[in-house]
């Protein structure tokens, strides 16, 4: 499959975007995974694709927290490798699943997101109380959001951060900066699964990455001025507009004949 340089220039833009938010917010990849499908591939290729770009992403902020002094990743080798099965247990039983099964469960899964994003407690309002200790952490939510990032993804740096804080007790900053050495570990970990199943679309995924760094680059050095608040609106609108625009190309034909059947019984 052949892609033109208008497309690839587009996926670019996205990825930017998608780049940007995710290091302040996290969930970039409810703006890159419906764009990917969009862009005419499969669901897992999508997945495969997205992993690829996002690996590039997390890495370049990952960097950018480690350099100022936010995370020594020294320090988190438990929850590194915890993580890192996880996500790539999640990720072989994705490719396990049929296309069409998981094209079905793709809109239902990025509006329970969007719901978790709309009514979720942003990561600064809770109490930073350290609750569980460091190893119980990377076995629970280490392994736990590793597995959701392989198998899925979207979202996942705002699980991590709100775990970071809820359950470790981080500041809001502290949690971003850990959150980025854990979700990149789950993407590279993710995208090897993938590449080996050989399902990433590379022409794409390489244009993303470049645009997934610019953006993340930019979006670390302000996670301190930009709140989630401002970014979660914009992912709960697109998460829920793609849902329903793959809700209707994919039963679109029985909506309408389930329509045009109750306009005629009243009549």
């Amino acid at each position: 499959m052949e892609f033109g340089v208008d497309l690839l220039m587009i996926m670019f833009a996205v990825a930017l975007v998608a780049g940007f938010i995710d290091s302040i917010a996290g969930g970039g990849g409810l703006i890159c995974i419906p764009a990917l499908l969009w862009a005419g591939i499969t669901p897992t290729q999508a997945l495969a694709t997205n992993k690829l770009q996002s690996s590039c992403g997390s890495f370049s902020a990952a960097v950018n927290f480690t350099r100022r002094g936010l995370v020594d990743p020294r320090d988190m080798v438990l929850a590194i490798f915890v993580t890192l099965m996880g996500s790539v247990l999640g990720t072989t039983l994705i490719q396990m699943i049929d296309p069409g099964i998981l094209m079905t469960l793709l809109p239902g899964l990025l509006i329970a997101i969007a719901l978790y994003f709309l009514l979720s407690p942003r990561a600064s309002d809770i109490d930073a109380h350290q609750k569980i200790g460091k190893t119980l952490f990377a076995f629970t939510a280490g392994f736990g959001i590793g597995f959701y990032d392989g198998f899925f993804g979207p979202g996942t740096g705002s699980f991590f951060s709100i775990a970071f804080v809820a359950l470790l007790g981080y500041n809001l900053t502290k949690a971003t900066a850990h959150t980025k050495v854990l979700n990149f570990t789950a993407n590279v970990a993710s995208l090897a699964t993938f590449i080996v199943g050989g399902e990433v679309v590379w022409e794409i995924g390489l244009a993303m990455a470049v645009g997934q760094v610019i953006g993340a680059t930019l979006g670390s050095h302000m996670v301190m001025k930009v709140g989630a608040k401002l970014v979660r609106p914009l992912l709960v609108v697109v998460s829920i507009a793609i849902s329903i625009k793959l809700i209707i190309e994919q039963y679109g034909d029985q909506i309408g004949a389930s329509l045009k059947a109750a306009g005629l019984a009243f009549s």
